[in-house]
């Protein structure tokens, strides 16, 4: 842990704006399974704020271990191949935070996530935020803003879409949108009620909380 990571009161590394809205969003004691986990502070956070029971998958080697250092019941895989093999409505909330950009079938990705759990929380970069916009008709080159550093060609981002773009593939999914929020860079909400056209400019983050209808 670096000297420049900021703590909160008790001494642990502080959530990231984004990730302490979703920490919000968990009630106490539930089931959670964090999808792209990455070094578990948030599945940390629930279970020592909120008695939570929580599992998580993430890709990185490094990322499984520095989850398991801290006591986190976390496996090695990734969001494209091992959903499957959760039975339906194995966890309370299913969170996937800023990974949906990176799988390889997203539309495939929704619906697993509201299967395996009650309610899903999504966050992803929007696409369709001005700056983006701006960088491509002015520049003419793929944009690169703080929600989106990489450059073209070294990105794990294989599938972009815009706040528009994820509204209308649950609406096709059958998914329906319990909440929506459209947050800044640094993960602070800018706009409630995000399926619009003008949460789409402004936000750079994306954020729903998704559940499915039950038969």
């Amino acid at each position: 842990m670096g000297p420049g990571v900021i703590r909160d009161a008790h001494g642990y590394p502080a959530l990231r704006p984004d990730l302490d809205l979703i920490a919000g969003m968990v009630e106490p004691q539930v089931r959670v399974l964090d999808i792209g986990c990455g070094d578990g502070v948030l599945l940390h956070y629930l279970d020592r704020e909120k008695g939570c029971d929580g599992r998580g998958i993430e890709i990185s080697q490094q990322g499984v271990q520095e989850s398991v250092a801290r006591g986190l019941s976390v496996i090695q895989g990734d969001a494209d191949h091992d959903l499957d093999f959760f039975p339906d409505d194995a966890f309370d909330v299913v969170v996937l935070s800023q990974t949906l950009q990176a799988t390889r079938r997203p539309d495939m990705v929704i619906r697993n996530l509201v299967r395996i759990g009650r309610r899903a929380i999504v966050s992803f970069p929007n696409f369709g935020h001005w700056r983006c916009r701006a960088h491509l008709l002015i520049r003419g080159r793929m944009p690169r803003t703080r929600g989106l550093p990489y450059a073209w060609y070294d990105t794990p981002n294989i599938h972009l879409c815009t706040i528009t773009d994820f509204v209308r593939s649950c609406a096709h999914a059958g998914v329906r949108i319990e909440t929506s929020l459209a947050l800044d860079s640094r993960g602070r909400v800018v706009r409630r009620n995000a399926p619009d056209g003008y949460a789409n400019l402004i936000g750079e983050i994306g954020m729903f909380v998704l559940t499915r209808d039950r038969v």
